[in-house]
């Protein structure tokens, strides 16, 4: 039995580092300014947490459908869920 190890690239280990600042910094941010929940253009009331988490899980979709219906580079879904994130967590 052969054991399959992960391929740790660059981009991979950048993946990671970036959402552990990102949920590094939001737990900072809550304990200094508590959160209260608010309506935007979301159909429920969320708090800062709930866009982040909405705004990744939107992304990791935008970068799968972009793998499947084109071959342009990666790279242009990066820049679209980066401002698709940035749209839910201000006005989500």
């Amino acid at each position: 039995m052969s054991l399959e190890w992960m391929a740790w690239t660059k981009p991979t280990a950048i993946f990671f580092i970036i959402i552990f600042l990102m949920l590094t910094g939001m737990t900072i941010w809550e304990i200094l300014s508590p959160t209260v929940e608010r309506r935007g253009f979301l159909p429920m009331s969320t708090t800062r947490g709930d866009r982040l988490f909405i705004g990744l899980l939107g992304s990791a979709y935008i970068h799968l459908a972009w793998m499947a219906v084109t071959e342009v580079s990666i790279w242009n879904a990066l820049v679209i869920s980066i401002i698709y994130l940035i749209v839910v967590m201000r006005f989500g």
